[in-house]
């Protein structure tokens, strides 16, 4: 199987929406570019006296609506053509649920759960060190994604603090809630994907048989979106990690998932389950699919075999262009990453506001704001999808790409 390049996907992706809305190409070709990308080495002294070499990533895509804004991804399978992509990604997500950011995004190589606390402390601070000049919380916050969790981002902004001299909260977001973390951001993906998801099930564009959905990933985004769907009234027949996944028709008891998880490190042999792969999980016969993992997992090779009537995607990049065609071609419904998944960075900026402005926003406050801009950018999204009669990932690339273009345009040269 050939190895999918996410950032020529990204493109793609957007030449699709392009034709559609007839924009200037000169403008198309200058959203194809980040506007900067740069390569660091993180020399680290290990716990054994050893050095080892790090290697890491930042891309900044476009900063027309605001700072640049993106997670950081610890994987050792981590590449720049994959960090491109999603600060391309986040971009046009900021601008799908227009919050005043620009698209980045940031990795290091490795695996953070083959090191020591105190080395994973290291390889952060090593990091910010090298791209200290590049960030900020005007110029670039950056957030957590894969392997990077409240702890790094509270690293993060205390090693740019020491180093610019000043207590600076807003130098990252996702942090815990006592380093200046917003109430909330734990559950705003999974929360923001399931207003999407009521919204989308409100316009009756399924004709759901049994009410299913398989879901495949059940960290943080999963979970959350999992009690969503639940309390919609769907059953949830489909779990997985990255070890594996189990399957119940009758449905999953979320509660008890959740626990054997914790107990035993993964899903697999949870009671009244069966154990089935990832892949077979995609290809289950329900209603709705949720790829909530990672990117490039329906392909051309799976494609035809996808019996959901609906793709809700949670993860980044988890259709390729040519799965995408077959999925049109075939009728089925696509949300769109850069729609579903953005209650993270809607609540990232909230985040950042807070700190900017010294401000502490109670839970409710945070996901009342989030419920009111989620339904506010699928109503933008969906007369987009109306007005062209096209996809849902061709409508909010066009909304997007508006957005970014008007205001490049405002701006001037």
């Amino acid at each position: 199987m050939h190895r999918v390049n996410p950032f020529e996907t990204a493109k793609k992706q957007l030449d699709q929406a392009a034709k559609i809305a007839d924009f200037d190409p000169k403008y198309i070709e200058r959203l194809k570019v980040p506007d900067r990308y740069v390569e660091v080495s993180i020399p680290v002294v290990m716990d054994n006296g050893e050095q080892k070499i790090f290697t890491g990533f930042r891309s900044q895509h476009n900063n027309a609506r605001g700072p640049y804004k993106g997670g950081t991804r610890f994987f050792e399978e981590v590449n720049l053509d994959e960090i491109r992509a999603l600060s391309f990604w986040m971009s046009f997500k900021n601008a799908v649920v227009n919050i005043p950011f620009g698209g980045g995004k940031g990795g290091i190589i490795f695996d953070p759960k083959k090191v020591s606390p105190a080395e994973l402390e290291r390889i952060t601070r090593g990091y910010v060190q090298k791209i200290f000049h590049l960030i900020g919380p005007e110029v670039d916050s950056p957030g957590p994604d894969v392997g990077a969790g409240s702890q790094v981002m509270d690293w993060i902004m205390d090693e740019y603090s020491k180093l610019s001299g000043k207590k600076q909260f807003a130098a990252s977001t996702g942090k815990s809630l006592d380093q200046g973390g917003s109430e909330g951001r734990e559950e705003a993906t999974g929360y923001g994907g399931g207003v999407i998801l009521r919204e989308v099930l409100s316009k009756n564009l399924i004709q759901p048989i049994k009410k299913t959905i398989a879901i495949q990933g059940f960290g943080n985004v999963g979970t959350f979106l999992a009690k969503s769907v639940h309390e919609l009234g769907w059953r949830i027949v489909a779990l997985s990690d990255s070890k594996g996944g189990v399957f119940n028709d009758q449905g999953i008891d979320l509660e008890q998932a959740a626990q054997h998880k914790k107990a035993t490190g993964s899903l697999k042999d949870l009671a009244g389950t069966r154990n089935i792969t990832n892949e077979e999980l995609l290809e289950l016969d329900v209603d709705i699919l949720v790829p909530a993992a990672l990117e490039n997992v329906l392909t051309a090779e799976n494609a035809n075999r996808i019996k959901a009537q609906m793709i809700f995607e949670m993860a980044n990049g988890p259709t390729t262009p040519e799965a995408d065609e077959i999925f049109n071609q075939k009728k089925k419904i696509i949300i769109p990453d850069i729609l579903a998944n953005s209650g993270g960075v809607a609540t990232s900026y909230y985040e950042w506001y807070q700190n900017m402005h010294q401000e502490k926003w109670p839970v409710d406050e945070v996901l009342s704001k989030l419920h009111t801009l989620m339904v506010q950018a699928f109503n933008d999204v969906f007369a987009v999808q109306q007005k062209y009669q096209t996809s849902f990932r061709n409508a909010a690339y066009i909304l997007g790409a508006e957005r970014i273009i008007n205001t490049i345009k405002n701006k001037g040269v």
